[in-house]
């Protein structure tokens, strides 16, 4: 095993997720991805809705059963652990839901709310109210209106509920699903503000899913491209915004505001072609050359070797064959035949 893997709190390797077969169509959610995500660390899942994003989180938490693939927390395989083994486990490891409403039961009131994960995992009744108003104190809510409802709350103010009720246990790891998507601007700066905190002062670790690029590199140290169940693109974070290799990444910051108006008008846009795919009907090849741009441009030169596919005449390679992700040798990955030519 590698040093980066022996060090790695969370790792995926060659994980699958099929749903379907026999007679429905089979769906490839997550089709053999690998990553890695170190202690205290914070890593960035992005892509469109239909990427499989949320259920590459559900199953780095094994909330659902991968197909094939392992995945390895703190040196475990828990793939295959049975369900009693996996509720000790699931101690270290929590979850943040993008609705923070819907993620929290409207009948329990905020103490019994953020205490459940603690009657879980046998804490005694004695440590269980203490702990609560802490978790609750961490989170900037006012242990005082621990016997409220969900419904008295802000949207800000339930996601940090649902927030305090992650930390509750000390995890070393949370997956956050879209956390900060159904909130304000300014509230998610808040969110963002507080996760941040969180994880200066307890270590821990996320893995942060988003479609918003410009939310993502707030908050994380390495970023992840997903399309259509794979990842086409992996890397340390200032380097990934500043030179993206993958035309799919290029086409998400582009289409990112700039705070700086002038700059805004001055820049050039990557256009996708058409809409995300199906995973039910992944294209033969590299599954993005569809919607790419940079396949265009390659197959327009003179003495290219192209084919026609559907509307527009494309590189032979990315209709026929798909790209592996390659690390360019500092540390950024690309799934592209041609990862270092314009769009």
């Amino acid at each position: 095993m590698s040093t980066q893997k022996a060090a790695a709190l969370l790792s995926l390797e060659g994980v699958c997720k099929v749903f379907g077969g026999g007679r429905t169509r089979v769906v490839r959610a997550v089709d053999h991805v690998s990553l890695t995500l170190q202690p205290g660390k914070t890593l960035g899942l992005v892509g469109e809705t239909g990427s499989g994003k949320s259920t590459l989180g559900r199953l780095a938490m094994r909330l659902i059963q991968p197909t094939s693939g392992r995945i390895l927390f703190e040196g475990q395989d828990i793939a295959s652990l049975s369900d009693s083994r996996m509720r000790r486990v699931r101690s270290r490891m929590q979850m943040v839901f993008q609705d923070p409403y819907g993620s929290l039961d409207p009948r329990m009131n905020i103490e019994s709310l953020i205490a459940e994960p603690l009657i879980v995992h046998g804490v005694p009744r004695s440590d269980r109210r203490d702990r609560v108003f802490d978790a609750m104190r961490r989170v900037g809510l006012d242990p005082a209106v621990a016997h409220r409802y969900p419904h008295e709350f802000s949207g800000g103010q339930r996601q940090r509920i649902g927030i305090a009720r992650a930390i509750v246990l000390d995890p070393a790891l949370i997956v956050l699903d879209e956390p900060v998507s159904a909130l304000d601007v300014s509230i998610q700066a808040q969110i963002l503000n507080l996760l941040a905190e969180i994880q200066e002062r307890s270590g821990v670790a996320y893995l942060f899913i988003a479609h918003d690029l410009a939310v993502v590199r707030h908050i994380s140290d390495r970023v992840a491209v997903m399309y259509l169940g794979r990842i086409v693109e992996l890397g340390d974070r200032d380097a990934l915004y500043a030179r993206p290799r993958h035309p799919y990444t290029a086409s998400l910051l582009s289409a990112v505001p700039l705070p700086d108006p002038r700059l805004e008008r001055g820049r050039q846009r990557v256009p996708l072609i058409g809409e995300i795919g199906s995973a039910t009907d992944v294209s033969s090849g590299c599954r993005f050359h569809p919607r790419c741009p940079r396949a265009r441009t390659m197959a327009a030169k003179p003495g290219a070797d192209a084919v026609v596919a559907g509307n527009a005449r494309l590189p032979k390679i990315c209709v026929e064959l798909d790209p592996e992700l390659v690390d360019d040798g500092h540390g950024q990955a690309c799934a592209c035949h041609f990862p270092d030519d314009p769009v």
